[in-house]
């Protein structure tokens, strides 16, 4: 299934649409399966969707069956201003009714191969034969200004079989300690939406969804939901390098 494409003025309609994604896929999943699965991205981008979830989109979600996981994570304490999950605390968890027990951090305080471990194992509890891995309902991922993805770096290896991977290397010379989940998990979700603002992005956006196909250069061509759907949603500078004809393919409306 081609991805589909949603360009936004500026990052604050990008995160209102990425916020109403989010209850729209909250009810239909746990309207379907009795349960919504989603995992979160880090960085500055989904700092606005966060907040308006815990605002706006309050009120619209049943948080008592929402559970809660992280694309990556940086090794630090939860309370580490770097931390994903402190981010997404800070900002709504905290301010929403949702059980502690729904929300499912990576225990990043640990070493990167003891986390990895610990995920592993917390992952496996939402696994639903025939699949070894959850299909999340809802994935969101960032998009470096290199390509990357969650903690999937250039250069890194295509072709893993884990579902979550420890990650301890140099990563623009500095030591990159983190934990990430891998393709084979976010392949298997219903949908994964992409969120990229700023015009530092544009030049690897437009390679990216050029059909060149380099996965090792650019992890974000490594997500290829088999199934669900893939968006994404982009502000007008990350798409100011688009050719028309890409617009064309994958834009909606």
């Amino acid at each position: 299934m081609k991805p589909k494409l949603r360009i936004f003025n500026n990052l604050e309609d990008l995160s209102h649409h990425a916020a109403r994604i989010f209850v729209e896929q909250a009810a239909q999943s746990i309207g379907a399966r009795g349960r919504f699965l989603v995992a979160l991205n880090g960085g500055s981008t989904p700092n606005r969707l966060f907040q308006l979830l815990a605002s706006d989109h309050r009120e619209k979600i049943d948080w008592s069956k929402t559970h809660v996981f992280w694309g990556d994570e940086r090794c630090v304490p939860p309370d580490d201003p770097g931390s994903s999950y402190g981010q997404a605390y800070t900002a709504f968890l905290s301010q929403v009714p949702i059980l502690d027990s729904n929300i499912h951090r990576v225990k990043a305080e640990l070493t990167p191969a003891e986390a990895s471990i610990d995920y592993v194992n917390t992952l496996r509890g939402f696994t639903s034969p025939p699949l070894d891995v959850p299909r999340f309902d809802l994935v969101y991922l960032g998009m470096g200004e290199d390509g990357h993805t969650a903690s999937l770096f250039p250069g890194s290896p295509v072709d893993v079989t884990e579902s979550v991977i420890a990650v301890t290397a140099q990563y623009q010379d500095r030591p990159a300690n983190r934990v990430t989940m891998t393709q084979r998990v976010f392949n298997q979700a219903c949908m994964i939406v992409f969120m990229a603002t700023g015009a530092k992005k544009a030049v690897t956006l437009a390679e990216v969804l050029s059909g060149r196909y380099n996965p090792e250069l650019y992890p974000a061509q490594r997500i290829e939901p088999k199934e669900g759907k893939l968006i994404w949603l982009v502000d007008e500078e990350a798409a100011g390098r688009l050719p028309n004809h890409l617009t064309a393919k994958f834009c909606e409306g």
